[in-house]
């Protein structure tokens, strides 16, 4: 189960182990997750009836799912699951059954529900006995008459009536419990679960009579920011933020296909997730385009069409699949035959909410208890599998879905900024205006430092700040492409706000900064040989499992490579504390600047005495942050005409390299997948997230989302498998 750090209680346990005290831990107040319920589709199932105020856990972090429940404490959880809360008022004076007089804490429920709601009776001797054991029979037919069913609709003899007809409409789905069994909180928490999800007597969804539904969307964040800087939002998949009506959730539900209930004020008051069984929250072992293995070694069916959803932006499962790394936490969903039709990647924006710091080689000191007491975690670093004597002095470790997840970066920065104190950072500013989250559990250290200082960060797989120190050591390391660079965390990337120069694109470079507004990026070299793909090695050493390839700055793998790659492209390779290859670059072979854009060439005659030689110059206008932009007019001997749209590499004064790109026109909008694919005459093409989009009708550069909405077709110019250019109008 993922464990969020939530309770003044919790985390003071955790960081007594630590030897750390975060600044702001005793104000935290986020919903909690239970730490006697390890099943993930249960707590999910739990969270979304504690938005709705249905139950909640007890003050020890418990759920305590074994206890019994008294027919007061049910009625209590009716009342709430009906979202009539507000109107208890209005029955707290009132007498209904002799045993409940309006002193009883339970009074103004028992009477709401029988005199208000007509969902519960008393007993033939016209009392009510409010602290009596709740059976699973009286529970069921409390719910049925929630969903407007009568004694009439179900005939027969009580309970079995209500029982069968349950049965049917899928309100005791995963119960089986005799009539006369004391219901057990476990046990009303999915039958309240099955309730939301059920149908009323009269066709429609119970939801809806809460509120207003939003359905079908894929919940990717519990710890948004709306648009009135109101923390704890719920963000969906297309973008969609929306503030909490009541407490905000812990994460359990990110990742997770359901049904949103809004207030009259479109305030959510929870979310529904698809029933259990539909969903499975697993860690990955391994991936390929068609299959993906979970830790536990069992396989999944995907195809590489399979949506997905990766770092919050809609993808592909061919597209992100070689991306990933063992350790990873996916939520799969699932048709009746079992094989995957979604695919979400992490769940939500932020994985984790506290760090442990390895104290010492080999420490696991901290891990039991930020696993919050479960100890059958497998533990990974940067991607592999390992034992804790792989773990070194400073590696920052997170819990995530039944694994500890370690990185081992750490990068030397100028402290720019911080939000919203120096005393309490929960975010700070670094490597020219850059922004990384604090965890709670590094607000003591990061404390430490204010603004104007030096000091070394270290990092969580997810890109957040698990820790500050000074005198550190960085080895952050980075990819350019595009003149934008990525920050390796572990085995994921983290975007840096700063551009790097043109001598720069492709290459692998380290990456700090010792001033303000700076980032310092110098390039790194170092090639180890061949890389062999059918053997797994680079110079004869064994790449890592999760090994990391570019090629020119653009991610590739072994299966696309096909081939082996000659030493004398193979420009650097890092080398992890194992002894194995985990970050290969690859130079393109074109040691030039690239230009992806559109071909002006003319003949300019020069007179060398009495000769006149024409010399062919091109000119390539392209697109530099969606603004016009040009390389400049140098000597081109190749074959290109006004108006191609070409790849040009230019090295000094020369082209040494133009290409007509590839043309495919009259493709739909429709054709589209998201925003970094598109399907053409059966071929699926990459798009890159800087993709160039050129108006031929204003003749004027553009982004994509300006160019699909322009025209309802476009043309495509690609090299090989990737989209380079897209041309509206004409």
């Amino acid at each position: 189960m993922k464990k969020r750090i939530v309770s003044a209680l919790l985390a003071l346990c955790l960081l007594a182990s630590l030897g750390t005290l975060p600044a702001a831990a005793a104000g935290a107040n986020t919903a909690r997750t239970f730490s006697d319920v390890t099943d993930l589709d249960t707590a999910a199932e739990i969270e979304s009836l504690q938005l709705l105020g249905v139950l909640d856990g007890f003050s020890d972090g418990s759920f305590r799912p074994a206890a019994t429940l008294t027919r007061a404490q049910f009625c209590k959880m009716a009342v709430y699951a009906m979202g009539c809360g507000k109107e208890l008022g209005k029955y707290s004076t009132v007498t209904v059954f002799p045993d409940v007089k309006p002193s009883h804490w339970a009074s103004s429920y028992i009477n709401l529900a029988s005199k208000g709601k007509a969902i519960i009776l008393g007993y033939a001797d016209g009392y009510f006995r409010p602290d009596s054991k709740v059976t699973y029979a009286q529970a069921v037919t409390i719910l049925m008459r929630q969903l407007g069913y009568t004694d009439a609709d179900v005939g027969g003899l009580w309970p079995a009536g209500y029982l069968a007809e349950a049965e049917s409409i899928g309100l005791i789905r995963n119960l089986g419990l005799t009539a006369s069994a004391a219901l057990t909180r476990g046990d009303a928490a999915k039958l309240f679960a099955n309730l939301l999800r059920c149908g009323t007597k009269d066709g429609g969804a119970f939801a809806a009579t809460l509120g207003e539904t939003v359905n079908n969307v894929i919940l990717v964040s519990s710890n948004a920011t709306a648009l009135d800087g109101t923390a704890g939002a719920m963000e969906t998949s297309d973008g969609s933020v929306y503030k909490m009506a009541g407490k905000s959730g812990s994460g359990l539900l990110n990742g997770r296909k359901g049904t949103l209930v809004l207030d009259k004020s479109g305030r959510v008051m929870t979310f529904i997730a698809a029933a259990t069984g539909a969903s499975r929250a697993v860690t990955l072992a391994s991936a390929s385009s068609t299959q993906i293995v979970d830790s536990k070694g069992v396989k999944y069916t995907v195809t590489a069409a399979t949506e997905t959803n990766y770092n919050g932006k809609a993808a592909t499962w061919g597209e992100v699949y070689s991306w990933l790394a063992a350790g990873e936490a996916l939520t799969l969903y699932l048709d009746e035959s079992g094989r995957v039709t979604y695919v979400l990647v992490g769940g939500g924006v932020r994985t984790a909410d506290a760090a442990v710091i390895v104290s010492a080689n080999g420490s696991t000191a901290g891990f039991d208890a930020l696993a919050g007491g479960y100890t059958g975690y497998a533990i990974y670093k940067n991607g592999v599998k390992i034992s804790a004597s792989d773990l070194r002095k400073n590696d920052v470790a997170i819990y995530a879905n039944g694994a500890i997840r370690v990185c081992d970066t750490r990068v030397n920065v100028f402290y720019e900024a911080c939000e919203p104190t120096p005393s309490a950072p929960t975010s700070i500013t670094v490597l020219g205006g850059t922004k990384f989250a604090v965890l709670p559990t590094a607000m003591d250290s990061v404390a430490k430092f204010k603004p104007g200082q030096v000091m070394t960060l270290l990092l969580t797989v997810d890109g957040q700040v698990a820790g500050a120190v000074s005198g550190g050591q960085g080895n952050a390391v980075g990819i350019v492409s595009g003149g934008k660079v990525r920050m390796l965390c572990g085995s994921s990337m983290v975007a840096i706000n700063g551009t790097a120069g043109e001598s720069l694109d492709g290459r692998a470079v380290s990456i700090s900064a010792s001033a303000r507004d700076q980032l310092s990026l110098y390039a790194l070299s170092g090639g180890a040989g061949e890389l062999d793909v059918a053997k797994r090695t680079v110079g004869g050493r064994k790449l890592s499992d999760a090994a990391l390839i570019f090629d020119g700055g653009v991610g590739t793998t072994l299966a696309q490579l096909g081939s082996n790659v000659p030493a004398s492209r193979v420009s650097y390779v890092h080398t992890n504390w194992a002894g194995q290859a985990d970050l290969i670059v690859l130079d393109t072979g074109l040691s030039g600047t690239v230009f992806y854009g559109k071909a002006t060439v003319k003949v300019v005659p020069e007179r060398f005495g009495d000769l006149t030689v024409d010399t062919r110059m091109l000119n390539v206008e392209y697109a530099k942050n969606g603004v016009k932009a040009e390389s400049g007019s140098f000597e081109c001997p190749y074959a290109v005409s006004n108006g191609d749209f070409v790849k040009a590499v230019l090295r000094g004064e020369t082209f040494t390299s133009v290409t007509v790109l590839s043309k495919v026109a009259k493709v739909s909008n429709s054709a589209w997948i998201g925003r970094t694919a598109v399907v053409a005459d059966g071929v699926t093409y990459t798009v890159p997230t800087d993709v160039a989009c050129y108006n031929r009708d204003s003749q004027s550069w553009t982004t994509l989302d300006a160019a699909r909405a322009y025209a309802s077709q476009a043309t495509l110019y690609v090299e090989g498998g990737t989209v380079r250019i897209v041309e509206v109008g004409g």
